[in-house]
């Protein structure tokens, strides 16, 4: 607000002599822009705020999936995760992704707009104008492999500004947005050793490069297996970006709890560790979550779909192996598997940190708080602090880390090539399951037992990347969402097992529901589809209305 200060009252007789006035037209409570933007220290605190755009549990949700089980609307896309992922969706008037990735996108021009314009030496906003393209590539990449293609704003829009009614860029002229934004913002920003201080944390060469590799393979695999464009130019990027990376020897898997690493990267032992390239960041009492309170009453399940992924422990599919103990038992179907697999499921009987600081042994229920739909329950992400069950979890949500970029280079690899190295396994694949204990992937051993590479390659990264977002999106880069989505979402063998003999009370076809074979059946194949139009989410509605007729909706919708 203006402040006035000793005026006349008589502000209509403007000829009246002798009255004083005192007119403080800067407001004390805010900076005006005519005042900032003067130093390097003010364009660091405008950026601070594209901070707050980095996804956090919404961006953990698979319920949307083939592997996960659940429901609740999800807070980045504003759709139910259930519907979303039987395809029973309609289109949203709104759309909480596609504002906020515009209100970011918008802050970002604002940025650059001001650093050109701003009398400073171009080292003193260079970094800052790095952090703002990076994240307009990071959101224009929210929007582009949710919706495919969006308008492309890059400058600082008015409401009488014609371009707010730009018709959208297609798919591959957002990705190329994208990569030359992050090409532009890597030689401005920091490394990863070059941060100390409260600046850990920040975005770096590497958080970039990792964007880079991970939306030019999404595009590199859209474009091969959709038949649009040219893939090879994105699959080249997304070697080029991980190569880059890997060599920076900036960062490096977690390896400080041993065996058990990969269970606690993912909570507070793992903040801003070797692996971390980027993250949504947590601080006690301050700033915190509910995460783990969510997973424990099972607002995301696993399904058989994953269970049967996880290697036995000779590396051999479950199909394959003499070591797959079968599902007669709470327990046997996770002896001698890929240790991740305990690591990411609540096996029966074990124990878990919960309320009171109590290790309370855990079997998974079909009704109470236990309920799960599936039989399964989630262990990954359970941390193991008092504030964690008191509704105040403060670890960090995880957006980039090393061995995504590492699966990527495997995938890329393979397919610009039709083919991978034992040598470029070996730096790949091989060392997040060196880190899992398991063994080495080698062509000899699928040529051996008459496996698939490229399905080894596809498995391997679900497993280690498991719910963390990626799975919806990967099915509908490989475009095969159509097979696997309407599948019927299924669970534990119950008929004829332990699980049936704990529960005596339950009744197959009348309480739960089960399959030939006598596995439960949480969503039957019936109630799920999946159709061509859902390679691509909605436009929203309202955006679609207030374009006027320049915004075409997405084919199908």
């Amino acid at each position: 607000m203006i402040r006035v200060r000793n005026i006349c009252f008589l502000l209509l007789l403007a000829a009246t002599v002798g009255c004083k006035k005192d007119l403080d037209l800067n407001p004390l409570d805010q900076i005006s822009d005519a005042s900032f933007w003067k130093t390097s220290n003010d364009f660091k605190l405008f950026a601070n705020d594209f901070y707050n755009g980095l996804q956090n549990a919404g961006n953990y949700t698979e319920n949307n999936s083939d592997i996960a089980f659940g429901s609740g609307t999800d807070a980045v896309t504003g759709v139910d995760n259930r519907s979303k992922s039987n395809g029973s969706y309609l289109p949203q008037a709104n759309s909480p992704l596609w504002d906020q990735s515009y209100k970011y996108i918008r802050a970002a021009n604002y940025l650059l707009q001001k650093a050109q314009e701003a009398k400073l030496a171009p080292a003193d906003v260079d970094r800052w104008v790095g952090e703002a393209l990076f994240f307009r590539a990071y959101n224009y990449w929210n929007l582009a492999k949710s919706f495919g293609g969006v308008p492309k704003i890059d400058k600082v829009l008015d409401v009488t500004a014609s371009e707010l009614y730009t018709p959208k860029s297609s798919q591959a002229e957002i990705v190329d947005f994208i990569l030359a934004d992050l090409n532009n913002a890597i030689a401005k920003l920091p490394t990863q050793s070059q941060l100390s201080g409260d600046d850990i944390g920040r975005v770096t060469q590497g958080a970039a490069l990792a964007l880079k590799a991970r939306a030019a393979l999404y595009q590199g695999t859209w474009a091969k297996y959709h038949n649009e464009g040219d893939a090879s130019k994105y699959i080249t990027a997304a070697i080029d970006a991980s190569e880059k990376l890997i060599a920076s020897k900036e960062y490096a898997l977690y390896t400080d709890k041993g065996a058990d690493s990969y269970k606690y990267l993912f909570i507070q032992e793992g903040d801003d560790s070797k692996e971390v390239i980027l993250a949504k960041r947590y601080y006690a009492n301050r700033i915190t979550h509910n995460w783990t309170r969510e997973l424990w009453f099972n607002y995301m399940v696993p399904t058989k779909m994953l269970a049967d992924m996880y290697l036995a422990k000779d590396g051999l599919p479950i199909a394959k192996s003499s070591q797959f103990q079968g599902y007669a038992t709470l327990t046997s179907e996770f002896q001698n598997r890929d240790p991740r697999m305990t690591m990411t499921f609540v096996v029966p009987g074990t124990t878990i940190f919960f309320e009171g600081g109590l290790q309370q042994v855990t079997y998974p229920g079909f009704n109470g708080s236990n309920a799960t739909r599936t039989g399964y329950m989630l262990r990954k992400f359970l941390d193991e602090t008092l504030d964690a069950t008191q509704f105040k979890g403060a670890y960090d949500f995880k957006e980039f880390r090393y061995a995504e970029v590492l699966l990527v280079l495997a995938e890329a690899l393979y397919e610009k090539q039709g083919s991978i190295s034992d040598a470029d396994l070996n730096r790949t694949i091989n060392v997040t399951r060196a880190r899992a204990g398991m063994p080495p992937l080698t062509n000899a051993f699928v040529t051996t037992n008459g496996l698939d590479m490229l399905a080894e390659i596809r498995r391997e990264r679900t497993v280690e990347l498991a719910f963390e977002g990626f799975r919806r999106d990967d099915l509908r880069r490989w475009k095969t969402a159509e097979v696997t989505m309407p599948q019927a979402i299924k669970g534990v063998k119950f008929v004829g097992t332990e699980y049936q003999t704990r529960y005596p009370n339950l009744q197959p076809g009348v309480d739960i529901q089960v399959d030939a074979d006598g596995f439960i059946v949480a969503e039957q194949a019936s109630t799920r589809k999946f159709m061509p139009k859902h390679y691509l989410d909605p436009l929203p509605l309202q955006q679609v209305q207030l374009s006027k007729g320049t915004l075409a909706q997405n084919a199908g919708w």
